[in-house]
């Protein structure tokens, strides 16, 4: 993915909805086979088990550094501002 000036970002922060209502925020730089990953029970731990899973939203960053940091921000919401990003 690229910005408008040309820029890649390449890495995604993302938010699940998972069969049990909860919500898991990660980041990855392939976010197909991620999601596949967790669908298959090979993704995070805390997901294992908990599938279904509906992708909520996904924000792109160009380095791993701001994903990293931008994905703390988000753990660090209320699950209602966590799904306010949603609806934004």
């Amino acid at each position: 993915m690229q910005t408008r000036e040309g820029r890649r970002l390449d890495w995604a922060v993302y938010i699940l909805r998972c069969a049990d209502g909860s919500l898991y925020t990660g980041i990855t730089n392939r976010l197909l086979p991620r999601l596949q990953a967790h669908a298959r029970g090979r993704g995070a731990k805390y997901t294992r088990g908990r599938g279904p899973f509906s992708l909520l939203y996904t924000e792109w960053h160009p380095t791993k550094g701001i994903a990293l940091r931008r994905e703390a921000v988000i753990k660090s919401l209320s699950r209602a501002a966590k799904l306010g990003l949603v609806i934004a």
